[in-house]
């Protein structure tokens, strides 16, 4: 009895010891005598001790940080750029068969990848279309980790470093540029103006009495003001009229 009690309990055992669970995020490679059997999981399940072995694959999002690469622009500045990278494995099997370290030959591919892409932009397209670079830069990268069984979900540029003397040369050429605005600005400005001064001019021209309507209303503008000397300037007119008004007056005394 002793006899088939022994045996018994190291069967159990063994089968007991291989019992396996993996978590809802996770999935486990099993080869039995090297050859790839199958994925298990989540949950529950069983392999064949001492025959099969199993590995296991977080299917969770991951996040990469790309470190800081410094690289020339297709203008010949040399700037650095670091970016964030989010993957994860969708085929569990060709992430552990088809490559050696999936980690590592993804953020390889992917530094790889943003030194080429910005020497293909000039700076000016680097900081103005980030966008653009993040969308090429993921469908360059997710073409080639697709055989791995991973998926790039986003790529993000964070910072881009360019040189303190290429900064200043940015500085100058805003300031250059608000310059112009302003300038172009105030020409308008000018034009429009000197265009509603012509328009006024004819309409006085045409009514006579418009003019010495403006011409009073500029004297009550300046009579406001109690410190100021008006110099008045009458019309010629009125001038004409005093002159002959005086000429009568001296007829009738002689």
């Amino acid at each position: 009895m002793e006899l088939l009690f022994i045996p018994t309990i190291i069967i159990i055992a063994v089968l007991l010891s291989g019992i396996r669970i993996a978590q809802e995020y996770q999935r486990a490679i099993v080869f039995r005598l090297g050859r790839f059997t199958g994925i298990r999981g989540p949950g529950l399940y069983w392999i064949i001790p001492v025959i099969e072995r199993q590995q296991t694959i977080d299917m969770r999002t991951r996040t990469v940080d790309l470190e800081q690469q410094e690289t020339i622009t297709k203008d010949s500045v040399t700037i650095k750029v670091n970016a964030v990278l989010w993957f994860k494995v969708t085929d569990p099997a060709k992430a552990i068969i088809s490559v050696a370290n999936y980690n590592q030959a993804v953020y390889q591919f992917s530094v790889t990848a943003l030194r080429n892409i910005i020497g293909q932009h000039q700076l000016d397209e680097v900081l103005k279309g980030r966008e653009q670079i993040n969308m090429t830069l993921q469908k360059i990268v997710d073409a080639a980790t697709d055989p791995w069984g991973i998926q790039i979900e986003m790529v993000e540029m964070k910072d881009v470093e360019i040189p303190e003397s290429m900064q200043r040369a940015m500085a100058r050429e805003a300031e250059a540029i608000r310059e112009k605005r302003a300038r172009i600005i105030k020409a308008e400005a000018e034009l429009e103006a000197s265009i509603k001064l012509t328009q006024g001019a004819k309409q006085m021209e045409e009514s006579p009495i418009a003019l010495e309507l403006r011409r009073m209303q500029m004297l009550s503008e300046i009579g406001i003001d109690n410190n100021t000397t008006t110099v008045i300037l009458m019309p010629a007119e009125f001038q004409n009229a005093a002159k002959a008004f005086a000429e009568v007056a001296a007829r009738n005394k002689g």
